[in-house]
């Protein structure tokens, strides 16, 4: 209860003060950390849970594996994949299907294919998993390929499915495809698209340099566009210099109060292109009126199967 309400130091308290523990509150306790995206304490809790000499089931390492996506903590991952062969586990859907993610996740795309390969098997969320990790990582072709070979067994795609294919033809560059999918998803399937389909869409059209289009089907959304939508037709117009739609992109994000930094650094990096140097200087001003800094990047590494950031 306290885990779905958002209150998890009030969930590890009362977790603190049980006398006895089994192994349904131990995973209702990571559940929560996980939901409440706090996955370096959902891993810390695992190792205390192998502390305390308990041997974790398939719904505590589904949930793990999950949170190991989140982080990139492959190392943790490989062992729980190892654990789940020694015990037979691996060929359960459920629990297949959260390692095809985390490889996914963690861009080994490879092992990903092989624990996919080996299911015996796939549910619709299965395919989603492994087409969506193939078309994150560019390889499009499979993914697509894949997503054909799980209409002709008879799978009905879902909305999430959608997300990866719509994925694949942007990184790849099919216009019309991904349009046609776009189209498919709405006659043949009756999934209305959501600001995931939209933000796609929309980082397809202006990958291929079509920025007018893009900015029309902005535009003509069902849907209000966010910050996300705008800001990947933003960085469309830096990759083609399209310095009108820019500024109206950046004119909307604006009026959606996004304070950040990047907005303003790629507006700034275009009028630089084009060599509009007065322009630039008023972008950085406003970026000091409004306190706004350009924060330094981040990396993330795992030593001694624990995932820090630099």
């Amino acid at each position: 209860m306290y885990g779905k309400c958002k209150e998890m130091d009030l969930a590890r308290r009362v977790f603190d003060q049980m006398q006895k523990r089994d192994i349904a509150v131990w995973n209702a306790l990571i559940n929560g950390y996980v939901s409440n995206r706090l996955f370096r304490e959902a891993l810390d809790l695992f190792e205390e849970l192998k502390a305390n000499a308990l041997d974790p089931d398939e719904p505590t390492l589904v949930t793990i594996l999950s949170a190991c996506g989140h982080l990139g903590a492959l190392d943790v991952g490989k062992k729980i994949h190892i654990y789940a062969e020694e015990r037979n586990l691996l060929f359960n859907v459920t629990l297949g299907t959260a390692l095809v993610d985390m490889y996914s996740k963690c861009g080994c795309i490879i092992e990903a294919k092989e624990v996919f390969s080996k299911m015996s098997d796939h549910d619709v969320m299965t395919w989603t998993s492994m087409i969506g990790g193939l078309a994150v990582h560019g390889h499009a072709n499979d993914a697509l390929n894949l997503f054909i070979q799980m209409l002709n067994i008879g799978l009905k795609p879902d909305g999430i499915t959608f997300v990866g294919v719509l994925c694949a033809c942007s990184h790849a560059g099919f216009v019309d495809q991904g349009l046609h999918y776009f189209d498919s998803m709405r006659s043949n399937y009756k999934i209305s698209p959501t600001i995931e389909h939209y933000g796609c869409i929309i980082d397809l059209l202006g990958r291929a340099g079509q920025i007018q289009d893009a900015y029309d089907m902005i535009s003509s959304m069902e849907i209000q566009p966010n910050a996300i939508v705008w800001r990947a037709l933003l960085s469309a117009c830096r990759l083609h210099s399209n310095v009108k739609i820019a500024e109206s992109s950046v004119e909307n994000l604006f009026k959606l109060q996004s304070d950040n930094c990047g907005d303003y650094v790629l507006l700034s990096n275009i009028y630089a292109s084009k060599g509009r140097w007065d322009d630039v200087k008023n972008i950085r001003k406003k970026m000091e009126e409004r306190g706004i800094k350009k924060k330094p990047g981040l990396s993330l590494i795992e030593t001694n199967s624990r995932p820090r950031m630099h």
